[in-house]
């Protein structure tokens, strides 16, 4: 059996201030495997909400019994040792019969240069020895976040019948606004499934031109609402994208959302907003065009759908598109590799210069 060992972890000190902690952890317990960290990214949409205090928990408490938030009870307080979920890791230690030493998992343990992990509570996905195991950082959570969206849209068009991912956007015309990682992987995965067409929209040059290295047609939101009315008909009226998903979070890219829809039509909301929504419009184009938003929440797959839809099933799903683009995912979308103990300064000095990235990854270990 091994020894304690001491884990080093990545979290937020207070309002502003990043910074790494130590703490011990003890030998797995019959059914565990303990794991070192390979790779752990950055999910900055999320993320960043702790380092600027913007998190809804900051200021209200969720409860789950109800579904609701309970304003100025705050749930969440610093520090804030663990958050991020976007972790690849290597097994050195079993006690499970289902995983070896060497196997090389994706998992959501936090930013930490280790862990035990509960093969039966735990999410761990091994990888395939060919895959680039940087890519696992997209398998466990980013990935099957995009692939859900993917799902529920395929619910809007086929009710429960879902018998393949993208099967009720293949055909049709799809706008993804956002090049954020999420986004540009709801657009590859749209792409995968056989749209008609992708366009995907971000204000960012550099978002834009990472997404055409993909092979993706970019816009800003401006140019793709109108390419939507002016492209995309099927005579009359029936004018726009037949689905958008709106991965921004902000309310004026969520009101171009609704802009582009064709009449009744649906957007799938994957963004995390955290203020207001002063700019969305719903007296315009939701109204008059009897349009509907529809929350994509990672934690729950369509309602009515088969539970075989679950998040083992969509970070499968993920590793399938890996398998096809990941060398140019690996190329273009990873834009900052930045050692573990650097976590701290450099997140400091993403918030205080805003410079161009797309997904960040921290490494710990080769």
């Amino acid at each position: 059996m091994s020894d304690h060992r001491q884990i080093r972890s990545l979290g937020i000190e207070r309002h502003g201030e990043a910074y790494v902690f130590d703490y011990d952890e003890g030998p797995p317990a019959e059914g565990h495997v303990r794991l070192d960290t390979l790779y752990t990214g950055f999910s900055a949409g999320t993320e960043l909400t702790f380092l600027k205090h913007t998190n809804p928990y900051f200021h209200s408490r969720w409860d789950g019994d109800r579904g609701v938030f309970i304003a100025g009870e705050p749930g969440l307080h610093y520090p804030v040792p663990f958050l991020g979920y976007m972790e690849v890791a290597r097994v050195t230690e079993s006690r499970n019969g289902g995983f070896s030493e060497g196997d090389v998992v994706a998992t959501t343990f936090a930013h930490k240069t280790g862990h035990t992990a509960d093969p039966f509570r735990d999410v761990l996905v091994k990888l395939p020895p060919e895959l680039d195991p940087i890519l696992g950082i997209f398998v466990a959570q980013m990935g099957p976040i995009a692939a859900n969206g993917i799902l529920h849209a395929d619910a809007e068009a086929c009710g429960g019948a879902v018998t393949r991912l993208g099967q009720g956007v293949a055909g049709r015309n799809v706008l993804v606004i956002g090049a954020g990682p999420v986004g540009m992987l709801t657009a590859l995965f749209a792409r995968r499934a056989g749209a008609s067409e992708v366009v995907i929209a971000d204000p960012s040059p550099v978002r834009r031109r990472i997404a055409e290295a993909l092979g993706l047609q970019a816009m800003d939101e401006e140019q793709a609402w109108q390419h939507a009315k002016a492209r995309w008909h099927s005579g009359g009226e029936d004018r726009g994208a037949d689905v958008v998903f709106q991965t921004r979070a902000h309310a004026a890219s969520l009101h171009m959302a609704l802009r582009a829809l064709r009449p009744q039509g649906t957007v799938i909301d994957l963004a995390f907003y955290q203020g207001g929504a002063g700019e969305l419009r719903l007296g315009e184009e939701f109204h008059h065009n009897g349009l509907a938003i529809r929350c994509a929440q990672i934690n729950r797959v369509p309602r009515g759908m088969n539970h075989a839809w679950d998040r083992g099933r969509l970070a499968l799903e993920t590793l399938d598109l890996l398998q096809s683009d990941g060398a140019a995912i690996r190329e273009n979308m990873i834009t900052n590799i930045v050692p573990f103990d650097e976590g701290p300064a450099f997140l400091k000095t993403l918030v205080e210069q805003r410079s161009d990235f797309l997904q960040i990854v921290f490494k710990v270990r080769d």
